[in-house]
């Protein structure tokens, strides 16, 4: 097995930047979901509520971010220095958060016409995420739910072929917003997995991926585009564990070993969870 491809998303909801190599750190991979839009009252958005986030690529640079979208002027963000901050809400946490300027606030509230702020994550900013899956709470960024995200090519395949039994069209990897997909041949082995070393990286896989309706829209529009793929998960991959409620697709990961990863590095089971997970299939 190895990795096939790496994604971080620069702002949480906004398009997958795709690299070649990535460094991995405690909160997740550098520069992935540091920044977050926010409404007037503080509260994050997401593509749930904000699907045109999908049209916004934010690429990183040494000293902010390059903001560009359709019919949108490219605007660079300078990297806050922290001094002007608010407190956000990202579900059940409260972050203190660094403040953009005028011009990013003005930027996203102009496409999205409502008021909109842009905030960052610095050293000062802590985030924590407690879980049934963990004995201690593990620091994240503005993920929803852990630093990591892995996905495997087996397990696309064999919900696209589902998708395709029932008359859809097959549906891309990138709506599922991993950071790290895996080419692994036989479907669904990461519900076996307990942890793994990629490169010079090595992760434990904590829970199961309990997906929303943002796998049925499209990465670069925004539009959801039908029932899929949520529709094929029900049948097949309808969590079994109250723990979990909900379809499943992808597995939840915290680092273990930080480090470097790359694309066409390794992947190496270290320890498996031979009971796998419990799933219900219609």
């Amino acid at each position: 097995m190895r990795v096939v491809s790496l994604h971080i998303y620069p702002i949480k909801g906004v398009r997958a930047v795709n690299a070649d190599r990535a460094r991995l750190v405690e909160r997740g991979f550098e520069g992935d979901r540091r920044w977050l839009v926010v409404d007037a009252a503080g509260n994050f958005t997401t593509q749930r509520s904000h699907a045109r986030l999908a049209t916004i690529t934010a690429m990183l640079t040494a000293d902010g971010l390059r903001l560009s979208a359709p019919g949108a002027a490219d605007l660079f963000v300078e990297t806050p220095s922290g001094r002007e901050r608010i407190d956000v809400t990202i579900w059940n946490d409260r972050v203190s958060a660094a403040v953009a300027d005028a011009q990013a606030h003005a930027w996203l509230s102009a496409m999205f016409g409502e008021a909109l702020r842009l905030v960052h994550m610095d050293a000062e900013a802590a985030r924590s995420k407690g879980s049934v899956w963990t004995d201690a709470p593990v620091p994240v960024s503005f993920a929803d739910g852990f630093p990591v995200l892995v996905a495997t090519t087996g397990s696309l395949a064999a919900l696209n072929d589902e998708i395709a039994r029932h008359g859809s069209a097959p549906v891309p990897m990138a709506r599922f917003r991993p950071n790290v997909v895996v080419d692994c041949a036989e479907p669904w082995q990461e519900d076996t997995w307990k942890s793994l070393r990629l490169g010079g990286v090595e992760l434990d896989l904590v829970s199961p991926c309990v997906r929303c309706a943002v796998p049925t829209k499209d990465q670069m529009t925004g539009e959801t585009m039908g029932e899929e793929p949520i529709a094929s998960l029900t049948r097949l991959r309808a969590s079994g564990d109250p723990r979990a409620k909900g379809v499943l697709f992808g597995w939840n990961a915290a680092p273990r070993v930080e480090g470097e990863i790359a694309v066409g590095d390794g992947v190496e089971i270290l320890d498996k969870r031979p009971e796998g997970f419990s799933i219900r299939r219609a």
